[in-house]
């Protein structure tokens, strides 16, 4: 159903903030405030929007930003309202000193987003980290999720060692910092596979031919989530979103 955008939605980016390099044809930057009452370590988080239709949030993984989806967001836009979130403490979301970058606090990020803007009927969207995030979320919020779609799920031991750890994290000043306490948390991405049984809307699992997960891994979370599609994208490695962006988004309007 189309969603009615709430007053916080319509918050543009301050014009004091330090605008992004890459601009998306169609998106709009927006912010949303932290709570009063709420975790002394909750900051302003940034998202962007474009299309129209259901909603759709993009979560994307550590050393990127919303931005990441930029080769899939024109692709989908036609055929939903697309939320393309920068997760607690990257992009332009802000940085808090002394937050915590657990599975869980990055999931509260989350929640965020879908509890502010009161969104439901919402497709969750996530790559690496995000793909796990997107599960937890549809766990924790069965009533706002329609579907999800977790790609390259980074939930198992040692996949740092299979990727590039010289990518770059960005130049603002503690986003290195953050980048960091997100590697030291791996192990409560890891534990987060404990929630994916409590997912009760239909998931799709997406993994590259070539993405860090070994079959064995892949093996495990088809078994916690046997109802759940599988879709392996061809010479795509764990970056499906960048790599092979028209795959995705044949796979989204199918199911719109």
């Amino acid at each position: 159903r189309r969603q009615q955008f709430t007053q916080r939605e319509t918050s543009e980016m301050p014009s004091s903030e330090p605008r992004p390099t890459i601009h998306i044809p169609g998106t709009t930057s927006h912010t949303i405030a932290p709570r009063a009452g709420h975790r002394s370590d909750e900051g302003t988080l940034r998202y962007l929007r474009a299309g129209t239709g259901a909603p759709l949030v993009l979560l994307h993984t550590v050393r990127t930003q919303a931005e990441h989806f930029r080769s899939l967001i024109p692709l989908i836009a036609d055929h939903y309202t697309v939320y393309a979130l920068d997760l607690p403490g990257m992009g332009y979301s802000e940085i808090v000193p002394g937050a915590s970058y657990d599975e869980p606090a990055m999931r509260a990020g989350v929640e965020r987003l879908l509890t502010e803007l009161d969104l439901h009927d919402v497709t969750l969207v996530g790559e690496s980290m995000g793909a796990v995030l997107a599960l937890t979320a549809a766990a924790d919020l069965p009533e706002r999720v329609r579907r999800v779609v977790a790609v390259n799920t980074y939930d198992f031991p040692g996949g740092i060692a299979r990727s590039s750890l010289l990518a770059r994290v960005g130049r603002r000043p503690g986003y290195a910092g953050v980048a960091r306490a997100v590697y030291q948390s791996l192990p409560s991405l890891i534990a987060a596979r404990s929630r994916y049984s409590e997912v009760k809307a239909p998931v799709h699992l997406v993994y590259g031919e070539k993405d860090w997960s070994r079959p064995s891994d892949r093996r495990a979370n088809k078994e916690l989530l046997p109802a759940a599609d599988f879709m392996q994208v061809p010479g795509a490695g764990h970056f499906a979103a960048l790599e092979r962006p028209d795959l995705l988004a044949d796979l989204l309007n199918a199911v719109a």
